[in-house]
């Protein structure tokens, strides 16, 4: 199917036509019911285990006004955003204005007018993916950092359906390092979710599976940023750098998780 064209959907985002209040209340309405399907899948139909998610919590509830927050995580299937977020509290599903921006395939969700629409209020970004860093997309997500608010990336750029090691994309960098301010970033691995909903036909959701959800400690990029700006490390240079690193923290979040996994599935 040919994707329609996204360049309307970017005002619309920044000043819907229907005016912020109904369209809030239209976000609230679709995340609430997605969030709870989540937390549903999560938490009732499979058997899941959820680590440090106090983490995030204290990153969400208490960081300081404007200080943007940014989770990376592996992908793996289609359906890790939203099921991520069934490990949240109910409150902080609902908090529209702080529930998260993330990005989305705009040739996978963003095909037809009613996919966008849901998406859009979903608060999704459409990406193009192959456009590279310096995309309208990207710069919406700085215009959100900028703000305070939180944005989750994939930054393996695809579901990753073999499970390899993946060099990440530049553009988590290139968020973190033209962020007017440093973004609080944590690290989420997760295992299991390719099982709920395989990415082979038929597409269908599977229950009684062993999940396991793990939030890593805060990484802390602003002594690293500060020495790539002092040293006038180029653009390019410094995103590298950054997407190595965040690379390094997911990696290490990864062999943790699956010990866990192990662990605790297997009693």
């Amino acid at each position: 199917m040919e994707s329609i064209t996204i360049d309307w959907i970017f005002p619309l985002l920044r000043k819907p036509k229907c005016g912020q209040l109904l369209w809030n209340f239209s976000s609230l309405i679709t995340i609430s019911a997605v969030g709870t399907i989540s937390k549903v899948i999560i938490n009732w139909l499979n058997v899941s285990r959820i680590h440090n998610l106090t983490y995030f919590n204290e990153s969400f509830e208490n960081r300081p006004q404007r200080i943007p927050l940014i989770t990376v995580s592996n992908h793996y299937s289609c359906v890790d955003d939203p099921a991520i977020w069934g490990c949240l509290k109910m409150k902080h599903i609902c908090d529209i204005e702080r529930m998260r921006w993330s990005l989305a395939a705009h040739d996978i969700c963003f095909t037809n007018k009613l996919y966008s629409y849901f998406f859009m209020l979903g608060k999704c970004i459409p990406i193009i993916r192959g456009k590279g860093i310096y995309q309208e997309a990207m710069d919406f997500c700085l215009e959100r950092l900028k703000n305070g608010d939180w944005m989750h990336i994939f930054p393996e750029g695809k579901v990753n359906k073999t499970k390899e090691i993946m060099r990440l994309k530049w553009g988590v960098g290139r968020l973190i390092y033209d962020a007017p301010i440093t973004p609080i970033v944590i690290p989420i691995w997760h295992i299991g979710l390719d099982e709920v909903l395989p990415n082979t036909p038929p597409y269908i959701l599977k229950t009684g599976r062993k999940l396991t959800f793990n939030f890593g400690k805060p990484i802390n990029l602003t002594n690293l940023i500060n020495e790539l700006r002092s040293n006038n490390i180029n653009g390019h240079t410094a995103y590298e750098i950054i997407t190595d690193r965040i690379q390094i923290e997911l990696l290490n979040l990864k062999f943790n998780t699956e010990a866990l996994h192990k662990l605790y599935h297997s009693i």
